[in-house]
């Protein structure tokens, strides 16, 4: 069944459930029919013999029994002791109660003494009449031996009434044949399961045609986007769950394509950024080999800074692995992040000084904190790298440490020409950059901010970015205190 389509498999259920009520309406309506007849006639006698018994010692019992013979096509005697008749009632055009002799009577009357004051038994025509037709000596369909020939129930009950007299309550019912009955049913019954069936395949089909069409195209179009076309549409048409369905991959659909782009874009910067200091080591190096006068410190220096280069975008790209796959863990300890901040953005400024930029860090008071200070450290670094890349015209970047109620916000904030709304969303991915085309005023690997992301959600912290266009970018994290560690 694995193999077989949707559409095969509801058209089979639909069919196979049609036929489970074709069988049971055929159990029901022919087959049991004679039985659940004479089941009910059973539960009706039984009945009626019980609102006779108490009822006994009403004033108005014959009125009772009138009701309950004619109601329920029932015969009824009531006996007393010594047999004689007080209350009778016959509706039936052979009661066999009204016809049998005194001593059968007796019998009956001595077998539900016997029988603990109840007893219920069966009576064939046939115990009391001779029957010499016989259908073997006639040609043609006639009426089998035993039609027509009905079976009766005599139910005898002996009770007590109010005056503690004993009374014999007798009640004879008729199970008429059903083979007549069954015979017009069975005719009934095979235009019923005629049309049915006809019908349940019609309907089989229609169904199975309309609950299929909808996902055989969801599939042709997930078999596109499973060969790399992103642009692909799923049509929300058909049920709800179809039309959910058809919106999740619509939405998988334009994240995969959002992906690939990144991905595309990631081996596009990581081929420039290696093929670049790869470019330099390769030319000064031949160069060196080559042409004596070129063997000189200079020349050595730009490969040792080339390879140091190479080293860090590996580096870099090592640890945001790790990170993102959660190989690294913390190492938290107490220490004072004022102190760290000021030292990194100290050693920062010596370095691009010369370039004209300025960094300012205003900062309340020393504030401890209990981290990992060379992960944060890595994070604050990266903030800073990426904000001197991007500031604007007067060089200039601004760090703040605020202490907050029980958290310290750090804001790094540079002058540039900012991030606009629709980018904001992607600036933490690998590689992703606003400005394809901006010069770096220091080595960078363009994994900062993925970095950045990564250490902060280690520390169970949070972070984002403010910024409008001209405007400038504000980034920030928070990290939260410990309570019991004192802020100095």
């Amino acid at each position: 069944m694995k193999n077989i389509s949707i559409k095969w498999k509801v058209f089979s259920y639909l069919i196979g459930f049609c036929g489970i009520l074709l069988v049971l309406l055929w159990l029901f309506q022919v087959v049991f029919l004679d039985d659940l007849y004479k089941a009910i006639k059973i539960r009706e006698i039984k009945t009626s013999g019980s609102a006779l018994e108490k009822n006994i010692s009403s004033e108005s019992l014959d009125e009772l029994v009138s009701r309950i013979s004619i109601s329920n096509d029932i015969c009824i005697e009531i006996l007393s002791e010594d047999g004689m008749v007080l209350y009778s009632a016959d509706v039936l055009r052979d009661c066999i109660l009204h016809k049998i002799p005194g001593f059968e009577k007796v019998r009956l009357v001595r077998k539900t003494l016997e029988a603990g004051g109840t007893l219920l038994e069966y009576f064939n025509r046939e115990n009391f009449r001779n029957d010499r037709y016989d259908d073997a000596r006639f040609i043609g369909r006639v009426p089998p031996r035993d039609l027509g020939m009905e079976e009766s129930i005599i139910l005898s009950k002996i009770v007590t009434d109010s005056a503690g007299k004993k009374r014999i309550i007798l009640l004879n019912s008729v199970v008429s044949p059903v083979s007549s009955t069954i015979v017009t049913i069975r005719v009934g019954l095979y235009f019923i399961t005629g049309f049915m069936i006809l019908c349940s395949v019609i309907l089989a089909v229609l169904i199975a045609k309309r609950v299929s069409e909808p996902i055989e195209k969801l599939n042709q179009s997930a078999k596109i986007l499973a060969r790399g076309k992103y642009d692909v549409t799923f049509a929300a048409t058909g049920y709800k769950e179809i039309a959910e369905l058809s919106d999740t991959l619509n939405y998988a659909s334009v994240e995969l394509s959002k992906v690939d782009h990144l991905r595309k874009e990631l081996i596009a910067n990581v081929s420039h950024d290696l093929r670049t200091p790869l470019t330099l080591i390769s030319g000064y190096a031949e160069a060196m080999r080559d042409l004596p006068d070129e063997n000189n410190s200079e020349n050595a220096q730009i490969i040792v800074d080339e390879t140091k280069r190479l080293t860090t975008l590996v580096n870099d790209l090592l640890d945001l692995s790790k990170l993102q796959s959660g190989m690294r863990t913390i190492e938290a300890q107490e220490y004072c992040l004022t102190t760290s901040l000021r030292g990194i953005v100290s050693a920062l400024q010596e370095l691009i000084r010369n370039e004209g930029y300025t960094i300012e860090f205003h900062y309340g008071r020393d504030i401890y904190i209990t981290a990992d200070e060379s992960k944060i450290s890595q994070a604050f670094y990266n903030l800073l790298i990426n904000a001197v890349n991007y500031t604007g015209e007067d060089k200039r970047i601004v760090v703040r440490q605020i202490k907050e109620d029980h958290s310290v916000k750090i804001e790094v904030i540079d002058s540039g020409e900012g991030i606009s709304e629709e980018n904001l969303p992607y600036i933490w991915d690998r590689y992703y950059k606003v400005d394809k085309s901006h010069k770096r005023a220091v080595t960078g690997t363009g994994l900062g901010l993925s970095i950045v992301k990564s250490v902060i959600e280690l520390h169970n912290g949070e972070y984002g970015v403010s910024s409008k266009v001209n405007e400038g970018t504000v980034f920030w994290f928070r990290l939260f205190l410990d309570k019991k560690k004192r802020n100095g």
